[in-house]
């Protein structure tokens, strides 16, 4: 029986999909989806376990933090804050926010009425210049372009990545999925 392990943009499974492939005898199939998915493949049996971004309704679900990711505001690489290592929300007041102004960020000036707009999108708009976008780190990466630069925040919270499934399919298919996440090793026990 297949493992379906389901991943947002940004999440690297790699290192532990090469582990359970040299560990078990049953395949691992990699389920990409977008963020608003998460919680919806493991409910519509799409997936079995996914690496998610937090937040997410972890009701009848168990959820393992696994890191933290750093925000960055990707903006034009002509843009005056690219020549910076680190930026602060209150570097970003005058900006204009392809994706919507972020939580925790105060704009003081009004917000053009870009039409909604996929992360990419967002990342070619800030490229023009005409806008900035804040993203997880591994977001930003995963949509760099050569006429970007990608900013530590270090003012916004950031953001947590976790593995899900659901309680109701808790086995040892996914416990060993688990204790590969955890680093156990093949040899070592649950405990």
């Amino acid at each position: 029986m297949t493992l379906r392990l389901a991943f947002v943009p940004g999440a690297t499974p790699d290192k532990w999909a090469r582990a359970w492939r040299d560990r078990s005898r049953e395949p691992l199939e990699l389920v990409p989806i977008e963020q608003d998915e998460q919680r919806e493949v493991l409910l519509d049996g799409r997936a079995d376990m996914v690496l998610a971004r937090l937040p997410m309704d972890t009701e009848d679900l168990y959820c393992i933090p696994l890191y933290e990711e750093l925000p960055v505001v990707v903006l034009s690489k002509e843009h005056a804050g690219a020549a910076y290592d680190e930026l602060t929300t209150a570097d970003l007041v005058d900006e204009q926010f392809a994706l919507g102004v972020p939580e925790g960020v105060s704009s003081a000036v009004e917000q053009l009425p870009f039409p909604e707009m996929s992360v990419k999108d967002a990342v070619e708009v800030a490229a023009s210049g005409t806008a900035v976008v804040v993203l997880p780190m591994s977001v930003a990466r995963l949509y760099h372009r050569k006429d970007v630069a990608s900013v530590v925040v270090t003012d916004l919270p950031t953001t947590r990545m976790a593995l899900a499934w659901r309680k109701d399919a808790d086995d040892d298919r996914t416990q060993a999925f688990v204790g590969i996440v955890r680093g156990r090793t093949s040899r070592s026990s649950r405990g």
